[in-house]
């Protein structure tokens, strides 16, 4: 049977499994090409911006990068000045961020770029809000997905489960479609569901470091505490300092502090451990914030940081009709800040697929176009998870062309602290706005391979140059 996507098209429904943002989007864009979409989410999902069991980082540090802010905007115009009215902090980088990465701090120089620093709860609500406006666009939530239906061939819907005390004992339903799309997140079991009906499931590849974090909420009277003008501050760990943190302002003046480290040296979740692991990094600068912050939160945990890629695009025998996104396609160390970015990559790559006119929108063609997206987050974030020292999984080895790049990108890292023109690209190609190939361009290869290490500021920067 020919591998077309046949979800599309007058009178076909499309099922979503998740209500992640990856779903949400997925299902934003499908709604534009099939009469009816259903999201099948197994949690219960809240009415306003809080919390669920299905998103256990949600209480954790989140930004949306710039590569994501231009993602959302195009599906969704209008969004970014939405989370501002919410309340969502805007931060400028360099000038609004004490950064010290690979040994030095960096030049808070003229903003180039921002970010904004939500709440995940709150982030989610409004993507939700948004997309579920669309009247072809239906949620079964409180039900989980179990198995799919069809063959090696073809996806023809999926197996569906109600949860809950009063479900107990039901046998699960089915629920056609003509596409099936998995977002259900890094504990997809969408292996298991392939190899059910005969199908074959995608190799995987895997990074872990081990790296644990824990983060806490803090309030101040609205200005950023500690002696400094800054909206924020990032220690990035190095093979050789493998302690990092990072603070930046949420809605309603308060603060999200994340600190982390690697396997058997977690941060503790008490008061007073947890404001002592500061002592671990490499100055007193987080922990004197610290001291000056009130905390509003206990700390919570988080220690599932793997690096998974599902490798989709690669040959199999798979059946027609399933497509996976998000964290059920590609899973990165969440303390990189890409997932929510990469969420509306896949989108756009769904979207611009299924509208491409001049070919046909096959299954494998499109989960292709979805997989070519997240290769420079999987490049930035395994790329750099690999060289710690506790990195181990099947890919963790290193290649000879993982050596020549990781030289050349030692060597911007090393300038991007005190050159802001090497700086600006780097953060450029970290935010998803330009290709890796950008470092490349004449003049920041110049000065990466022929340019000195300029000088960089001895202490963390507590003003903006030029504000005295």
């Amino acid at each position: 049977m020919a591998d077309t996507v046949n979800g599309t098209g007058a009178g076909r429904h499309a099922v979503v499994v998740g209500a992640s943002l990856a779903g949400l989007l997925a299902a934003h864009v499908l709604a534009e090409h099939a009469e009816r979409v259903t999201i099948v989410e197994r949690d219960r999902l809240p009415e306003g911006p809080e919390p669920r069991a299905g998103v256990p980082q949600s209480r954790h540090t989140h930004v949306l990068i710039p590569g994501g802010q231009s993602a959302y905007e195009t599906l969704l115009p209008g969004f970014t000045e939405e989370l501002r009215e919410h309340g969502a902090p805007r931060v400028g980088t360099p000038d609004d961020i004490v950064q010290w990465q690979a040994g030095r701090w960096f030049r808070r120089t003229e903003e180039t770029a921002h970010f904004v620093t939500p709440t995940r709860p709150l982030f989610e609500w409004l993507v939700r809000r948004r997309v579920l406006a669309g009247s072809r666009i239906e949620v079964v939530d409180g039900t989980e997905t179990v198995g799919l239906i069809g063959d090696a061939a073809r996806v023809r819907g999926v197996l569906v489960r109600e949860r809950g005390p009063a479900a107990t004992g039901r046998e699960p339903r089915p629920l056609t479609a003509d596409l099936v799309v998995d977002a259900s997140g890094r504990g997809t079991r969408a292996a298991d569901w392939l190899t059910r009906i005969g199908a074959e499931p995608p190799a995987e590849e895997v990074l872990e470091t081990g790296l644990a974090y824990a983060s806490r909420i803090y309030r101040t009277n609205g200005e950023a505490p500690g002696g400094t003008d800054a909206r924020g501050q990032f220690v990035v760990p190095n093979p050789g300092q493998t302690f990092g943190a990072v603070v930046l302002p949420i809605e309603h003046d308060r603060w999200t502090v994340t600190l982390w480290g690697l396997r058997g040296a977690e941060p503790p979740l008490d008061d007073r451990g947890f404001t002592e692991y500061a002592d671990r990094l490499p100055h007193p600068v987080v922990r004197r914030w610290l001291d000056a912050a009130k905390a509003d939160t206990s700390a919570l945990a988080y220690r599932t940081t793997a690096n998974v890629r599902r490798r989709y695009d690669r040959p199999g025998r798979r059946p027609a009709g399933f497509l996976a996104t998000g964290d059920a396609q590609c899973v990165f160390n969440p303390i990189y800040g890409q997932g929510m970015t990469v969420a509306a990559l896949s989108a756009l790559a769904l979207r611009d697929a299924l509208g491409e006119r001049r070919r046909t929108p096959t299954t494998r063609r499109v989960q292709r176009a979805m997989s070519a997206v997240v290769r420079q987050a999987w490049d930035i974030s395994a790329g750099s998870d690999k060289n710690m020292p506790t990195a181990s999984g099947s890919a963790a080895r290193s290649t000879a062309a993982d050596r020549i790049s990781g030289w050349y990108l030692g060597r911007v890292e090393a300038r991007a602290p005190g050159d802001p023109e090497v700086s600006r690209a780097f953060r450029d190609v970290l935010y998803l706005v330009r290709p890796v190939t950008s470092l490349f361009a004449p003049r920041i290869a110049r000065a990466v391979l022929f340019g000195p290490v300029r000088p960089a500021p001895s202490e963390p920067p507590a003003r903006r140059e030029g504000t005295g």
